[in-house]
């Protein structure tokens, strides 16, 4: 089993000049792989394969137009160009939309490192070819700290080491071969009902509240409305004719604004990972979560924003590969499943049931009820059954 552990880096100036140059690389040579493959369509050519490209990128390298190409590792390249032909692949096969060029202004910068020649330190990773320079004290220039000492395991068999820049901050994720759990879980399986009043209600009565409704978050979020204002102002008051003026406060503003936005996003992610845990620790036999229409929730202009902030789907990607670790099964209750409407107890299901009703209560057996718990109750009977 490989499990992906990400950690953030802490470069020098030089190095972050550097680690923007190499993403550069990455994003010129998956345009050029794009373009060829596009002008070999074009001209009734057949497919070509990632080897015979990497060829002809190779002895373009040779020409003095592309000799810059040499001051950097030959696998970011090879990588980028593997991944087009991956893409255009994938077109064919029908499976994804056809590839389009990557922009500097809005593709998120990243590149490849060989999971041969990267080292890890306790404190500090290795990349290959940073510095064309040979000398000892040039050499310290290719290990960049890592935020989180001792965080990835020493002497480990590594896979597809990818370097990322998410806006702020560099990032390095490195897949790592691990042994599979023979533990067998033997408890009683959970149904979860996910909200917006709750995150998540559990039918062991465990209830998981809304991260989005803490006085840290809301001060977050009045900080972010605030800052974005003032920006539109400041955009507003430099505008030259049609066009917006970006000065340099308003750049600093921007900073700040993203600084807020990533620190919203990481309270509520990792609120998610320490939720979706607590859930896999009890160990059940299964669990079950319904099939929810985010994409038509997000159309209800009242509820779109509280739907957004809920991150529903990173909380069933976290949940799903937790199960696929333990040995959980995980289970996926059908959308139009009654689960809110369906009696506990003698099985009616209420069909006009509102949603501004939070306690259900049953006309045929007189059964008083909060509605999300009964959801969870009768999702869990549902995983019994499938």
């Amino acid at each position: 089993m490989i499990k992906t552990i990400k950690v953030m880096l802490r470069p020098n100036n030089k190095q972050k000049t550097k680690l923007f140059a190499c993403a550069g690389l990455a994003r010129f040579a998956y345009n050029w792989a794009l373009d060829y493959e596009k002008k070999n369509y074009e001209s009734g050519g057949t497919f070509i394969s990632d080897c015979d490209l990497r060829r002809i990128f190779t002895v373009m390298k040779s020409e003095k137009e592309y000799q810059w190409l040499n001051n950097y590792s030959n696998n970011i390249p090879k990588q980028a160009v593997k991944d087009a032909v991956k893409a255009y692949q994938n077109f064919f096969k029908g499976i994804a939309e056809l590839p389009k060029f990557k922009s500097r202004r809005k593709s998120k910068p990243s590149f490849y490192a060989d999971p041969c020649k990267i080292q890890f330190t306790g404190t500090h990773v290795k990349l290959e070819k940073l510095t064309t320079s040979r000398k000892v004290n040039k050499q310290k220039f290719n290990s960049i700290k890592l935020a989180e000492p001792n965080r990835i395991p020493l002497n480990a068999k590594y896979s597809n080491p990818r370097i990322t820049f998410d806006g702020l901050n560099w990032w390095i994720s490195v897949g790592i071969a691990c042994e599979e759990s023979t533990e067998q879980p033997a408890n009683q399986g959970i149904g979860i009902d996910i909200g917006i009043k709750d995150l998540a209600i559990c039918s062991d009565k465990k209830v998981y509240q809304n991260i989005n409704k803490t006085a840290e978050v809301r001060k977050l979020k009045k900080r972010k409305r605030r800052l974005q204002r003032r920006i539109s102002k400041k955009y507003s008051k430099n505008k030259k004719g049609e066009c917006y003026c970006k000065t340099r406060s308003i750049v600093k503003s921007e900073k700040k604004l993203l600084k807020i936005t990533h620190k919203l996003t990481n309270i509520r992610h990792n609120y998610l990972h320490q939720t979706t845990s607590e859930i896999i620790s009890r160990k059940p036999k299964f669990i079950v979560l319904e099939d929810l229409h985010v994409k038509g929730m997000m159309k209800n202009k009242h509820l779109a924003k509280a739907v957004q902030e809920q991150c529903f789907y990173e909380f069933y990607r976290q949940i799903q590969y937790k199960c696929n670790w333990h040995h959980i099964k995980f289970v996926t209750a059908d959308r139009f499943y009654p689960s809110s409407k369906l009696c506990s107890c003698c099985g009616y299901v209420k069909k006009d049931l509102k949603l501004s009703e939070r306690v259900y209560t049953c006309p045929e057996c007189h059964n008083t009820i909060d509605r999300d718990f009964q959801a969870s109750v009768n999702l869990m009977r549902y995983g019994l059954t499938a």
